[in-house]
């Protein structure tokens, strides 16, 4: 009897474990497919994050001008809409561009500077959305006309509505476009092609390629001269 039981103990103690070695394989396997599944969610869940508008090479540069260019004369702006040097600005170079409208193309890239600026990406996007309606230009005036009453605000949207109001514009699609990923896109792809060229502060300008020095260009009268000088040289090539 006794070495009935010990048998028995035997085999039990066998089977158990068998079934223990089992069990740890099974375990081990099914932690293997949780790891494994895990690590296939955080790469697809980092690559859709990752994907719009940051890294989309096929998104183009925005495209806000302003002239003839009879000259064949070109002049771009990388601005921040709450740097306070490109509120400075705009007074002079409106009054450039509008002096030689018929002479060059003026052309507005984004280029807002997130990490010091909490509402510049934000104004960027009002002037994209505003562009979706033909009014870019006069959003990116009153953008500037108006910075103080927008810089601080925690929400900017409803003062960039009324903004949007004031332009005659649809107010449901101007909100749908300032919320999408397009115009996001659009405003990525502005400021890595700044990127692209080096710029590290707003406003800066490019005059046929060139960079200007903003202490050359500090009056009507300094950057109409910068201008005109860039006239000259295209019309004796």
């Amino acid at each position: 009897m006794l070495a009935s039981f010990c048998y028995t103990s035997c085999c039990y103690y066998l089977w158990r474990q068998l079934l223990e070695e089992l069990m740890d394989k099974r375990f081990i396997v099914i932690l293997i497919i949780l790891v494994v599944g895990l690590g296939g969610l955080f790469l697809f869940t980092r690559n859709k994050a990752a994907a719009p508008g940051t890294n989309n090479s096929s998104v183009s540069v925005s495209n806000h001008t302003k002239g003839n260019n009879a000259s064949k004369v070109s002049l771009i702006v990388y601005g921040d809409f709450e740097c306070s040097a490109c509120e400075r600005f705009f007074p002079i170079e409106k009054q450039v561009v509008d002096k030689y409208i018929n002479d060059i193309t003026f052309t507005f890239r984004h280029f807002p500077l997130d990490t010091i600026h909490q509402n510049a990406r934000a104004a960027s996007r009002a002037a994209e959305a505003a562009g979706k309606q033909s009014k870019f230009f006069e959003m990116h005036d009153l953008l500037y006309q108006n910075q103080s009453s927008w810089l601080s605000l925690g929400d900017p949207l409803p003062t960039f509505t009324k903004f949007a109001t004031a332009l005659n514009l649809n107010i449901e699609q101007f909100k749908s476009d300032y919320a999408s990923e397009a115009v996001n896109s659009t405003i990525n792809a502005d400021k890595k092609e700044g990127d692209s060229k080096k710029i590290s502060g707003t406003p800066t300008y490019f005059l046929n390629g060139k960079e200007l020095k903003l202490e050359e260009i500090q009056t009507v009268e300094l950057f109409s001269a910068k201008i005109d000088a860039a006239i000259k040289a295209a019309n004796n090539k």
